[in-house]
């Protein structure tokens, strides 16, 4: 990156021809373009009208060029990538797609910025693999000032615990179809991002706990003044971090050891998405750095949780933000001593800066400091009294592997459970037998289970979330039985009530450990002291056969054709299941 950055300007050197193509439908921004004497911004945008969450962007390119004029400086469209959603694709084929996404975004980045024509760039994106794919890709541009531009949340809809409900009486046979559209419909109402703490919010909190927002960008309405004015900000301030601008600030500076450091305790201290620990490793890899789930387990065992989102708690995303928000939770992190204070934030000032909260004073922008106390102590709380001594999430293994579970939202009297093991090689398998009663208490079965499902990691089919579990198996938990779920797939920011261990690796389809596991064997999974094995006897265990779990309708039909390149290089869930840096 620094001999990328002794280069210049790349599009300075730009051949005449080179640069009129690039320059050929620019209207009034040919001059500035044609002779390059002020900075370029690049955007590389996410937005499409189909997903809530990105169809905000829509009006971005036009008030970006418009301010970035304003500052003597140009702007274009880079490019687009691809935005799709795993809560559309859920139970169905697409889901095969979803995780390898990211990596397709990170390289449509790439595609994007390879012009060498532009002299900073905005990220505009905000959901599950679109902001790590975008980070990805950015940081092979590392020399370039990068801004990530958010579009944020819709307004609150029905409350997400009577969402839930609706979802475990129409798993239970006790509520209509149209009962369950209509509660579905109530909650995703709106332009803006899903408002429960998932992958996409957990975004939005690490892209400020990184500094690569402007100061409280995260969860600010969409179509407001204010959500425009920060926009104009992040175009301004690309330009001046450019290296034709006031401070050169490129984004490999923004992203070192201490950055990611902080995403770790910025998701246990908040409680944030599973996903991430598949998508902060690839992250880092892309930085040129090595973490583990060793590394968010210890992280979390020293963060206190100082957050109760849903699925952790009841409240959704603008809850929060009226309770104190990032802001609140960045000075408690910083006043504990338990963030790197000094990272080199996208506007310079350092992540006591990055807690102020922004807001409009007539038609200006400024920013103030966030409350000093919590507006709500059922949402969150000061690191003196957390909801837990601990974060959000947990490293297990033993004999069956390593895996990762999502402590905080699991009640401590489900924290642990050992039972028979009912094996499914599908999640729809596990759903049809909950649905035939297969799962229900009987002669000789007192119910409790942990439910396995295998061969659903990233090389047997590109490691799908299994979302629609979790109202089957809280209903059986609800009746009274002990139930857990051990998984090679995810289960994502949307975690629930139920014990979960899940990314198991090596995974099923590697000759992992899931492969020796018989019907009925009897598991122990306990997340407070990190451990998930199967009780059966070493001498059997280590004389068992694998038996590789059955892949053939994983490979056709819905483009998963395409992506077989992606199965057969990926890396293991605990290399980021990332098909670009796999080991």
């Amino acid at each position: 990156m620094e001999a990328a950055r002794r280069e210049g300007p790349y599009r300075h050197r730009l051949s005449c021809s080179n640069q009129a193509h690039g320059f050929a439908a620019a209207g009034q921004d040919k001059p500035a373009l044609r002779w390059g004497r002020a900075g370029n911004v690049g955007i590389v945008t996410a937005y499409n009208d189909m997903l809530s969450a990105h169809q905000p962007f829509e009006p971005y390119p036009a008030l970006i060029r418009m301010a970035a004029r304003n500052a003597g400086g140009s702007a274009q469209v880079a490019g687009g990538v691809p935005a799709m959603c795993d809560g559309i694709t859920q139970g169905r084929a697409g889901m095969d797609l979803s995780l390898f996404s990211r990596d397709v975004i990170a390289m449509a980045t790439a595609v994007s910025l390879s012009h060498d024509a532009f002299d900073a760039a905005l990220m505009l994106g905000v959901c599950d693999k679109i902001v790590p794919g975008l980070l990805i890709g950015a940081l092979r541009f590392g020399h370039l000032p990068v801004i990530f531009v958010p579009a944020g949340p819709m307004p609150s809809g029905i409350p997400n615990p009577e969402k839930a409900r609706v979802r475990e009486r129409f798993a239970a046979g006790e509520a209509s179809r149209e009962e369950l559209m209509e509660a579905e419909a109530a909650s995703y109402h709106a332009p803006g991002t899903c408002t429960f703490y998932g992958t996409a919010n957990s975004n939005q909190m690490l892209m400020e706990v990184m500094g690569l927002h402007l100061p409280g960008a995260a969860f600010v309405p969409p179509s407001t003044a204010l959500r425009s004015a920060l926009t104009v900000a992040a175009t301004e301030q690309a330009l001046r971090n450019s290296a034709l601008g006031e401070t050169y600030r490129p984004l490999a500076q923004v992203v070192d050891a201490r950055a990611i450091v902080n995403a770790m305790v910025g998701l246990s201290a908040t409680g944030g998405s599973t996903n991430h620990s598949l998508h902060l490793v690839a992250v880092a890899s892309a930085a040129g750095l090595r973490i583990d789930w060793d590394d968010l387990d210890e992280l979390s065992r020293i963060t206190p949780l100082l957050a109760r989102i849903y699925p952790n708690g009841s409240a959704d995303v603008n809850h929060f933000e009226a309770a104190g928000g990032i802001g609140f939770v960045l000075r408690e992190l910083l006043d504990a001593g338990l963030l790197h204070e000094d990272i080199a934030c996208v506007h310079g000032g350092g992540l006591r800066r990055q807690m102020q909260q922004p807001w409009l004073d007539g038609a200006s922008l400024r920013w103030r400091d966030p409350p000093v106390a919590t507006r709500d102590a059922q949402i969150l709380r000061p690191a003196s009294d957390p909801f837990d001594r601990e974060g959000g999430l947990r490293r297990l293994q033993g004999n069956l592997g390593r895996a990762v579970v999502k402590i905080s939202a699991v009640a401590p009297e489900y924290r642990s459970i050992e039972a028979p093991a009912r094996l499914f090689d599908s999640q729809q398998a596990l759903l049809e037998a909950f649905s035939a009663g297969a799962l229900d208490p009987r002669e000789g079965f007192s119910g409790d289970f942990v439910a396995v499902v295998r061969g659903q990691g990233p090389r047997a089919n590109g490691m799908p979330e299994l979302h629609k579990l979790t109202p089957a198996l809280a209903v059986l938990q609800a009746r009274g039985q002990r139930v857990a779920l051990l998984t090679d797939g995810r289960m994502s920011g949307a975690s629930g009530k139920v014990l979960a261990a899940i990314h198991v690796t090596p995974e099923a389809a590697d000759g992992g450990a899931l492969t020796l596991l018989r019907d009925g064997d009897p598991i122990r999974i306990d997340a407070e002291a990190g451990t998930m094995d199967a009780l059966v006897p070493a001498a059997e265990w280590n004389a068992r056969e694998s038996i590789a779990p059955d892949l053939s309708g994983n490979a056709h039909g819905t483009g998963r054709e395409l992506f077989a390149l992606m199965r057969a290089a990926v890396g293991s869930a605990e290399r980021g299941a990332c098909a670009l840096f796999p080991e």
